[in-house]
């Protein structure tokens, strides 16, 4: 009989660590989202006999939309112009509420530790709570025009610049702002000294991100009263005239492509910094060539006040930067983006007087919503809530499915063309650049109305984001283990699956965790063209007018987000 060693009484090391509580709970829970969305795509019968029979819906649909009805030019430059309009003057306001909001939200600028609750509540709320709410609440107060557009979009978008914002305080350099205390400045000299320079170009990169993202959602708050390319596009599918509505949805597409290209220009020309001159390349790192005679300390000599010349020498050094020609550029920059921020405003019929009515009617308004009815539909709404959790779970497996292939081709550091990993990002690229509703349009029609259309179009979708997030996992992991396995005569297979995918599968995750969140509440707002869920319900309720079953559907999603988030981040706190 062979003896059974202890390795504790043999004195042998484990190599392998004991598995903890939170670990186990962890991969149970991980496990648990895997197979809900198996079980979802299962459940919703998303297979290929149910694609294949669209075949003939699809081949209809596309003959149906051919050829394309574009609106006379000056019609279509008023709906682009309008849609613009909102869109720039929602992520205006959403920066001027965010700001101050995150500051107080921030752990290092905040007065106290209630106010820094408060406002993360605030922030999480507005980005809990669909925009297509806010729209509904804000049509009942403005009406039909850009302005109900500007308020929902921009208190939407407070949940997620807002929250960016604060990470970004969080994060800064305190030497700075310890000086400027030490030299006896107050908070708000702190802030505007130190805080805020610092975190300059998080707000740039921030503010034209969410531009992008309010264009895609304009198109969404068509449906609800919103003016523009949104509005005009649910009036040609009420129609059913496909001919107007995929031209409509093909202008929507190439303004999203074209204002992601002009952001990206933007931030290259505002947050780029050149090579001062003098500065030479070395070792990865920026270093300035000195004269000989700087390099050595010079000896501390007495200086008597009287000594210092009351002008300035003529080889004095400048205080002030000189104004070159990117400083020239950048304020012209600067200039522009005021006058197209003012001619948008007065395009969206933003003004003192619009909001003075509101407010007069804000508060009846909130009588209407409250308090939360469920209208004898519980049943329904509860029904249709699992829907959308279908529809979330099985378009996050579908995304996940296509992105991980995509996404590790366009890394760099996976592949050895450079050419594939630029020919994968543009299709990530072009992917994300398509709006989901039009996605979901589509679907539906080819599919039929339901969850099966949500699914494939939330599915679609996720490649966009998810697929970036993967390829940017995978680029920014340490390279040196991959070139330690690499020397040690590893394929490059082996290298990816043995030195790279171990080393970003955490980030992996908490993108997918991400994912999962963001599709949640879009599968709710394509409940609202008919794919399928709550969404449905929202819309309904709205249209009748019972407005306590609109917040009783949003307390449910609410309710929902909250908890996928909050484990989110229990997850990434344990894998981290």
């Amino acid at each position: 009989m062979t003896a059974v060693l202890d390795p504790a009484a043999t004195g042998t090391r484990r190599t392998l660590a004991r598995p903890a509580a939170a670990g186990i709970g962890a991969g149970l829970v991980l496990l648990a989202c895997v197979a809900a969305g198996v079980w979802a795509f299962a459940s919703l019968k998303i297979n290929v006999p149910t694609l294949v029979d669209s075949a003939g819906n699809a081949a209809d649909f596309a003959s149906r939309m051919v050829p394309l009805d574009f609106p006379p030019l000056g019609e279509l430059l008023g709906l682009v112009w309008q849609t613009l309009a909102i869109v720039l003057c929602a992520t205006a306001l959403s920066v001027v509420l965010s700001v101050p909001l995150a500051l107080l939200a921030a752990r290092n600028t905040t007065p106290s530790a209630p106010v820094r609750m408060a406002s993360r509540t605030v922030v999480v709320l507005a980005r809990a709570v669909p925009d297509v709410v806010f729209a509904i609440a804000a049509f009942r107060i403005f009406g039909l025009g850009g302005m109900t557009g500007v308020i929902a979009l921009g208190l939407h978008s407070v949940g997620m610049v807002g929250k960016l914002y604060a990470d970004a305080v969080e994060e800064i350099d305190e030497g700075p702002r310890n000086a400027l205390r030490a030299a006896g400045a107050g908070r708000l000299q702190q802030i505007t000294g130190a805080v805020l320079p610092q975190v300059l170009p998080s707000l740039v990169a921030t503010a034209l991100h969410r531009l992008d993202i309010n264009l895609r959602v304009s198109v969404v708050l068509g449906f609800v009263g919103v003016g523009g390319l949104g509005y005009a596009l649910s009036t040609a599918i009420g129609r059913i005239d496909y001919q107007r509505a995929m031209a409509l949805a093909l202008v929507v597409l190439l303004l999203c492509f074209a204002a992601e290209s002009v952001s990206g220009a933007i931030r290259r020309n505002l947050l780029h910094q050149e090579e001062p001159r003098g500065r030479r390349r070395f070792g990865g790192r920026s270093t300035r060539a000195l004269p000989a005679a700087a390099t050595t300390p010079a000896e501390p000599t007495s200086v008597s006040v009287a000594a210092v010349p009351s002008e300035p020498r003529a080889n004095s050094r400048r205080i002030s930067h000189r104004w070159d020609a990117r400083r020239v550029r950048r304020c012209v920059l600067l200039v522009l983006g005021l006058a197209l921020l003012v001619a948008s405003a007065v395009r969206s019929d933003v003004s003192p007087a619009a909001l003075g009515r509101g407010l007069d009617s804000l508060f009846p308004t909130i009588g209407d919503f409250l308090p939360p009815s469920g209208g004898g539909i519980w049943a329904t709404l509860f029904a249709d809530l699992w829907v959308t959790l279908q529809i979330a779970f099985a378009g996050t497996l579908i995304g996940l499915v296509l992105a991980l292939p995509l996404g590790t081709l366009a890394a760099r550091n996976v592949v050895r063309s450079p050419a594939v990993a630029r020919t994968f990002r543009t299709v990530i690229l072009l992917v994300r650049g398509i709006p989901e509703l039009i996605l979901a349009i589509v679907f539906v029609v080819v599919t039929g109305l339901g969850a099966v259309a949500g699914s494939l179009a939330l599915g679609i979708g996720s490649v966009g984001l998810l697929g970036k997030l993967v390829a940017d996992s995978l680029e920014e992991i340490d390279s040196g283990p991959a070139r330690a396995v690499l020397a040690a005569g590893a394929t490059r297979r082996q290298v990816f699956f043995a030195a790279i995918l171990p080393r970003a599968w955490p980030a992996v995750l908490a993108h997918l965790l991400y994912q999962l969140d963001v599709n949640i509440r879009s599968a709710t707002l394509l409940g609202i063209v008919g794919a399928g869920g709550i969404g449905y319900d929202l819309l309904n309720a709205a249209r009748v007018l019972q407005f306590d079953v609109v917040t009783t559907v949003v307390l449910l999603i609410l309710a929902v987000v909250l908890l996928v988030e909050g484990v989110a981040m229990w997850l990434r706190k344990v894998f981290a």
